[in-house]
């Protein structure tokens, strides 16, 4: 377990880069071809590693409803970002990762509510979820370094 929060924290490293060396416009740049920005990228891993590891194991998540409403599965960018939601998905990045870990080594996931993703993985134990959710990231990641390209 140890090295699967090794990479979700080196994963999540490559995205605090990309947040730091871009303006707020072109966080928020949707670049024309894309249906996202790159803030809209980063604050859906955070949610979805939130929603995956949290919610189906039916424990409290650490961010918002309004943060997941804006940037769960199926949602795109309504407006732009405020510094102030930047700074709380910078906040974030590592914070919950961090608390995900204490979580873990305390022992607090017992119980998980089976989730079908939509690549097709059935998820059955918050461990399977943080395994995907690994993978779920670099798919992100990946788009992110395409988009930083056209911002």
């Amino acid at each position: 377990m140890e090295q699967l929060f090794t990479v979700t924290t080196t994963s999540r490293t490559m995205v605090s880069k990309i947040l730091e060396n871009h303006t707020l416009e072109q966080l928020n740049k949707i670049p024309e071809g894309f249906t996202n920005n790159l803030i809209w990228n980063m604050g859906h891993i955070i949610v979805t590693q939130q929603l995956l590891v949290y919610k189906f194991s039916g424990l409290p998540m650490m961010v918002s409803d309004e943060l997941v409403e804006k940037y769960r599965k199926g949602t795109k960018p309504e407006q732009d970002a405020t510094q102030a939601e930047v700074d709380e998905i910078k906040a974030l990045l590592f914070s919950t990762i961090e608390k995900t870990k204490e979580d873990y080594n305390a022992g607090i996931f017992k119980n998980y509510t089976e989730y079908p993703t939509s690549t097709g993985f059935v998820l059955t134990s918050a461990v399977g979820a943080m395994t995907f959710n690994s993978f779920h990231e670099g798919i992100h990641i990946g788009i992110m370094m395409s988009i930083r390209k056209f911002v």
